[in-house]
């Protein structure tokens, strides 16, 4: 029986040092029915002309304008016509067999949405990396952790992380999608620009009745923080407001008031720790996340409506149903496996 075709979808915006550093091992893969589709969010510098000049045989998608993250990859769902399709940084290098184990996940799983690989930093090899590790995990009040990951605490990886497992989101740097979900549900909301929109994505999935995997037969290994670095103000922005409004899309109405002023309050403890020590960016950042989302509550709303109509109860895997900030800054709790998950 012949394999499904796959797709690679890889988002370029001025990054021709990364697809000339990490195409190469992309190319060697031995997934026989694999494509490359280079996706050019109106890069200024010279990745497309490059990219033609050195690799002809990937598809280049060059759009008018940088679109973000989510838009950007939005945009290539209408060329893609296999069952599956990936989503891959470029600043990703994949190993020669790091497919396989995805396809074959999916496969054996038809009600998956989604696999992730296991992801390793690129700079300390035996590292988990912090966009994704082991599989994504989420607290009872939203915040986003791993397996291999709680904060910015990052372990080893020794072998403590090798089964395969239904996680709460996959991602984005890295993971497999079947494409007839996104046919059904839609992929990225385009109105968060970047961060948490794959835990959108995935939560959206599981509210439907999919599954999402972590695979970690397959290993990749991912540079991280190319875009935007920790600490600055745009992705504190974009993190903090993204969170309240994948909050509202998707937790059951009786969850959602109680989660939501907790987030609040926790935010304003963030807000006045900044203050105190003179971090006024991102206090700025904090603010101005809160007053964007109160402002456009009318638009949240209704792509909660869009997004709940037909939601289950929801599978609840990859949930934890403590809070991560009290288990990790007060109970001391580094790793993934101190924690009782659900």
């Amino acid at each position: 029986m012949p394999l499904p075709s796959v797709t690679v979808v890889l988002l370029n915006w001025n990054g021709r040092s990364w697809l000339e550093q990490f195409l190469p091992f992309l190319a060697a893969s031995t997934y026989p029915a694999m494509r490359v589709l280079v996706v050019d969010n109106a890069s200024s510098d010279d990745s497309v002309s490059w990219l033609k000049a050195h690799y002809p045989e990937v598809s280049c998608l060059v759009l008018d304008q940088n679109y973000g993250f989510a838009e950007g990859n939005n945009r290539a769902i209408p060329y893609v016509d296999t069952p599956y399709f990936v989503l891959l940084n470029s600043d990703v290098e994949v190993s020669p067999g790091w497919l396989e184990p995805l396809v074959a996940a999916a496969e054996s799983h038809p009600d998956a949405a989604s696999v992730q690989p296991k992801i390793r930093a690129w700079r300390q090899r035996d590292t988990f990396e912090y966009a994704g590790a082991a599989g994504g995990y989420l607290d009872s009040l939203g915040y986003p952790f791993c397996r291999g990951r709680i904060f910015d605490q990052l372990e080893k990886d020794e072998g403590q992380y090798e089964t395969q497992t239904e996680i709460a989101w996959a991602t984005g740097a890295c993971c497999l999608i079947r494409t007839e979900v996104v046919k059904k549900i839609g992929l990225f909301d385009a109105d968060f620009f970047a961060h948490m929109e794959e835990i959108d994505f995935c939560w959206r999935a599981q509210n439907q009745g999919y599954k999402i995997l972590c695979e970690p037969q397959s290993v990749v290994w991912h540079v991280g923080g190319g875009t935007l670095p920790q600490g600055n103000p745009r992705k504190t922005f974009l993190n903090v407001r993204n969170s309240l409004v994948c909050l509202l899309k998707n937790l059951s109405l009786p969850r959602l008031l109680p989660v939501l002023i907790a987030r609040l309050l926790l935010d304003g403890v963030w807000g006045l720790r900044s203050a105190a020590q003179r971090d006024w960016k991102s206090l700025g950042a904090i603010l101005r996340a809160h007053g964007d989302f109160y402002r456009k509550l009318p638009l949240w709303i209704a792509k909660r409506k869009a997004a709940r109509q037909g939601a289950e109860k929801g599978r609840g895997a990859g949930h934890y149903r403590g809070s991560i900030v009290w288990a990790h800054f007060v109970r001391g709790r580094k790793k993934w496996s101190e924690l009782r998950t659900k």
